[in-house]
């Protein structure tokens, strides 16, 4: 089944991520990035805290896209078993 998108749900600063999850049919898959991985992808200056979700949404495409490839290969982190991307998640 492929995934499709679905809640923005916020941000943990200690852990320095953005988390939100996607759906494969009716299971939720938790999901989150490192707003260091966000920050790479606009080669820009870092944002405030408070324009991540805004800068979350610019990326949502892209951050998706590879949220769903690692579903696939299976590669999930943690207890409960989730996706999560870091930079190295989207060069090459």
């Amino acid at each position: 089944m492929a995934l499709t998108s679905s809640r923005y749900i916020g941000l943990e600063y200690d852990r320095m991520i953005v988390l939100f999850s996607m759906q494969d049919d009716e299971r939720e898959i938790p999901c989150a990035v490192e707003m260091s991985a966000m920050d790479e992808l606009e080669r820009g200056p870092q944002v405030r805290p408070e324009q991540r979700e805004a800068q979350f949404i610019r990326l949502r495409d892209r951050i998706e896209a590879r949220a769903a490839s690692k579903y696939r290969a299976n590669d999930f982190e943690g207890t409960p078993p989730g996706i999560v991307l870091r930079s190295d998640d989207f060069r090459g």
